[in-house]
């Protein structure tokens, strides 16, 4: 069967992630999206999404397909019953569909016409982007127990202070010395060549995936997960980093979302709790207003390619968009567009050729090449941004 992932009607409530790639590449847990669901079904899988991004991520479409609703989450069950799908049948939970088959002679779905099959168990979907950290312990739970099943972890360096080891999972090549690892209250995974340096102090649950780093004293708290190639430092609570971003220095990282390429400045620190406890609120693409999470916790979220100077400081719920240069004191307003430059004091335009100039030296770092393909991508970015840059 070929399976293509589909973005769904949640995708401008996750921007600006989706800015740059499809919901279904969007990290939570250990694993990003599609690397679940291609992990539960044993195959590969395409994707539709907006045209922008077809290139880097292209739809393969069979005779036969199944398509599945990127912003859940996979269960057994739900990928039993997704398996055994047959032609007119459709799985939904409650008004939204969650997979559905079809035949590339379709030109629409009627779904009038479907079979339909209600999916009532729980399941975790990703809806808005604060769900992202909100919902990781949850999904880093389900990822460690797919991911390690039947298998041995690595020995762990007896020079470690480690409660709860049977909750720790080490992948080959993955180094950890003379730190505290406390999985009491969820797992630690450690990705293949991933490093924890000396003296770091982790509280699960937590996963850090292949080739990152946790540098020397580091203070972890779960639920976080640091993508591939990310660096940490510093004391860093509730968040997921996607990949390729760095947070290497001292300062506070809190119930927060980073894109990846993203590199925040030494002794920068994000707000979580506004000072009078009250609710947060979040800039919301889909509205193009401030929206209530409900949430008494939530930090910094920050698109791809968006960095901050030394000594930044963000407000409780601050939203800053893809290819971001914040630079200068005192506290930035808490909707930041993309490609804007600047801080406190104002922003002004940055330039795609002076961001991709950045990105480019960024990238080569980590033997990343900046290609045309990207460029494409963030200039289209770039023009879809620009009513809400005022400068």
């Amino acid at each position: 069967m070929n399976y293509i992932l589909f973005d769904g009607p949640v995708r401008n409530n996750l921007l600006p992630f989706t800015f740059t790639r499809p919901v279904a590449d969007i990290r939570i847990g250990i694993l990003t999206i599609r690397e679940k669901w291609e992990k539960y079904l044993g195959n590969t899988s395409t994707t539709i999404t907006e045209d922008y991004l077809a290139e880097k991520y292209p739809m393969v479409e069979m005779e036969e397909n199944v398509l599945i609703n990127a912003s859940f989450l996979p269960t057994k069950k739900l990928v039993h019953l997704i398996i055994e799908l047959k032609e007119n049948e459709a799985i939904f939970q409650g008004e939204e569909v969650i997979a559905f088959f079809t035949r590339d002679t379709q030109e629409e779905v009627d779904f009038s016409a479907y079979k339909a099959i209600d999916f009532e168990d729980d399941i975790l979907r990703v809806v808005n982007t604060w769900d992202i950290f909100e919902r990781n312990g949850e999904a880093l739970q389900a990822d460690f127990e797919l991911i390690t099943a039947g298998r041995a972890s690595a020995p762990i360096s007896d020079t470690n202070r480690v409660i709860h080891p049977e909750n720790i999972f080490i992948e080959e090549g993955a180094k950890v010395e003379h730190s505290i690892l406390n999985a009491t209250d969820g797992p630690i995974y450690l990705g293949k060549h991933a490093e924890i340096w000396e003296g770091a102090m982790v509280r699960g649950a937590f996963a850090l995936c292949d080739h990152a780093v946790v540098k020397m004293g580091a203070k972890i708290y779960g639920a976080t997960t640091i993508g591939p190639h990310g660096k940490i430092c510093g004391e860093v609570s509730n968040s997921v980093i996607f990949g390729y971003s760095s947070k290497g220095h001292e300062g506070y990282l809190g119930n927060a979302v980073l894109g990846e390429w993203c590199n925040i400045g030494a002794d920068s620190n994000n707000s979580n709790l506004k000072n009078n406890y009250a609710k947060v609120r979040l800039w919301n693409y889909a509205t193009e207003s401030f929206e209530q999470t409900g949430l008494q916790f939530c930090g910094l979220m920050m698109g791809d390619h968006s960095k901050t100077a030394i000594n930044t400081m963000l407000n409780t719920g601050t939203v800053v968009g893809v290819n971001v240069n914040i630079y200068v004191p005192g506290f930035p307003r808490n909707f930041i567009p993309s490609f804007s430059w600047g801080g406190a004091s104002g922003f002004s335009t940055y330039l795609p050729e002076k961001a991709f100039e950045a990105a480019k030296v960024m990238m080569a770092r980590r033997g990343v090449e900046f290609d045309d393909v990207e460029a494409r991508i963030l200039k289209h970015v770039f023009e879809l941004t620009k009513k809400w840059r005022k400068y």
